[in-house]
């Protein structure tokens, strides 16, 4: 698919390995104006990491952008850790970065498990926040999880049906733990296997049309192990939310702005999660784009995501 209108691509003017405990160094980098408006991109997963198409949806001029990998994910060290690897944790992680970098307040950007750490961190540091520009929408409940695991066969069999075949018969019953169990094992015979089946799981379900692309990406080995085994630990563990979840939160960040943007067809955070977002917080754009799927690339989601940002742009300047 064409990505001739996202900016032009952009190098970092500054990076860096930030050590936020005794175990991980997070990759963090800046690109843009650094006199421009502040903007941090949460990448998706967890475990996805960022990439250098993701710095073309700030306008360069205008946006001092940092990306960063979080804990366990992309070029952050070690790749795939658990220890001490929660959402609370990856909160704090964004604090110390925007500390780190001399940010007073950031508007905040996420897709997929980014919107999820996006509405955590903002209800945590409302303060620090701009505001939201939130695509696909993962709130990390139960029944979404499910889905994940068990639902989407109902879009994709073919996907999941591999999905399950991957693993005996007699473990398909608990796909979550049985996946789990292979992933955290630290042979890679053992683990890489599984991770590759899980990641070109999600890869095939992620966009409308098919994607040979997308699904490569998905199945490279640093994204896979990173992808498999933090978004298995997220889900095992209720993604480390607290009672009552993301929604219960949306009271502290109601007052900033915010656009929502979901694929009509999105098949891995299907829209009725952000549906039960912009029900909850009335004061936000949502925005249904109606020929797209989950992937941040799809060209309907691509333009809807960059005229928000225009939007905001237009709003801090």
């Amino acid at each position: 698919m064409s990505r001739s209108d996202l900016h032009p691509p952009v190098e970092p003017y500054e990076s860096g390995l930030l050590a936020v405990d005794r175990l991980h160094r997070i990759y963090w980098e800046q690109c843009g104006n650094p006199a421009g408006i502040p903007v941090v991109f949460l990448h998706g997963g967890p475990g996805s990491g960022s990439t250098p198409t993701h710095r073309r949806f700030f306008d360069p001029a205008a946006y001092r952008a940092v990306l960063f990998d979080q804990r366990g994910a992309g070029r952050s060290t070690p790749v795939g850790a658990l220890e001490d690897n929660t959402t609370p944790h990856l909160v704090a992680d964004l604090e110390r970065l925007r500390e780190s970098l001399g940010i007073e307040r950031w508007l905040v950007f996420g897709g997929s498990w980014g919107s999820t750490l996006a509405l955590a961190y903002g209800q945590a540091h409302p303060e620090r926040c701009l505001g939201f520009v939130l695509r696909g929408i993962f709130l990390c409940r139960p029944s979404e999880i499910d889905w994940f695991l068990n639902g989407m066969c109902t879009i994709f069999p073919e996907a999941s049906r591999a999905f399950a075949e991957f693993l005996p018969l007699d473990e398909r019953g608990d796909l979550l733990g049985n996946y789990y169990r292979r992933l955290v094992d630290p042979e890679p015979r053992v683990h890489m296997p599984a991770a590759r089946a899980w990641s070109t799981y999600e890869g095939s379900c992620s966009t409308l049309l098919p994607s040979p692309d997308t699904i490569a990406a998905f199945g490279e080995d640093r994204m896979a192990l990173g992808l498999a085994r933090l978004e298995a630990h997220y889900m095992i563990n209720g993604g480390f939310l607290p009672p009552g979840g993301l929604l219960g939160g949306i009271d502290r960040i109601r007052h900033l702005p915010a656009v929502i943007v979901q694929g009509r067809y999105d098949v891995v955070c299907p829209a009725v999660t952000a549906d039960a977002l912009a029900r909850a917080w009335p004061e936000a754009e949502y925005q249904v784009v109606p020929d797209a799927g989950h992937s941040a690339m799809e060209p309907g989601t691509r333009q809807r995501l960059l005229a928000a940002l225009d939007r905001m742009r237009r709003r801090f300047s």
